[in-house]
């Protein structure tokens, strides 16, 4: 069952849930999108109308940021928890590493998806990386002949919202791939490049504060969290 927060529609599951749901999403004929929204990209959905109708169409589609879940819990209907995009890429990949399935790295500046790369195989053993690009690329093709001929199984498409999930509604089913996940800017920690916040910050739904410590410029950004709060609470006055 899905869960409307202010106009996206969030699949009620537990991280284990989705991790499952995102298997027998791999053993399905055709491309599958996840996508991973947090209150930044369901604002952006409300003012694009085709980003809107991808997430809507999305097979799976997990609560990421801990604002979701407050606003959830304000409109009523709460959801069972947050699942970070990351952590659920990193529980996938360790139920998939020896199993033969293939995983392709698209995204970040030139060398990252490599050094990813390189981090997962040591991370999960007998995880086979198949090809990895960087998110500099301006011509579609030469990325969707490398996915293909790489033969993937899983795509991580790490390009920012909301080009990544327009690249692979665009471009899944020709790549060839079974699953897509778009994960904005995991590959740069899965790379070592940036460090993700204490377990304690993670445990408490904090990121954003240590993030927010870390890089005080993201102010502006941080700064949408409440207004997003605020219009879940206008829409629970508005419903009743």
């Amino acid at each position: 069952m899905r869960v409307d927060v202010l106009g996206v529609a969030f699949d009620n599951v537990t991280m284990d849930e989705a991790v499952e749901r995102g298997l027998e999403l791999l053993e399905q004929e055709g491309s599958h999108l996840v996508v991973t929204p947090n209150p930044e990209i369901v604002q952006r959905a409300s003012k694009d109308p085709e980003f809107s109708e991808i997430l809507s169409r999305a097979d799976l589609v997990i609560p990421d940021g801990v604002g979701i879940i407050y606003a959830a819990r304000i409109l009523g209907r709460p959801l069972k928890g947050r699942v970070p995009g990351i952590d659920f890429a990193s529980a996938l990949l360790g139920r998939v590493a020896g199993t033969g399935k293939r995983l392709f790295l698209l995204g970040a500046a030139p060398g990252v998806a490599q050094q990813a790369a390189v981090n997962l195989q040591a991370a999960y053993p007998g995880l086979v990386v198949c090809g990895a690009h960087d998110g500099y690329f301006k011509e579609d093709g030469p990325v969707i002949e490398a996915i293909r001929a790489a033969r993937a199984d899983i795509v991580f498409v790490c390009l920012g919202f909301p080009k990544q999930e327009k690249w692979i509604a665009a471009n899944g089913e020709a790549a060839g791939a079974r699953l897509y996940i778009g994960l904005g800017g995991s590959l740069d920690v899965f790379a070592g490049k940036v460090e993700r916040a204490p377990e304690r910050f993670q445990r408490l739904g904090l990121e954003w504060l240590y993030r927010l410590m870390k890089e005080p410029s993201r102010i502006g950004r941080m700064a949408k969290l409440p207004v997003f709060l605020v219009s879940a609470v206008r829409a629970r006055i508005t419903e009743k």
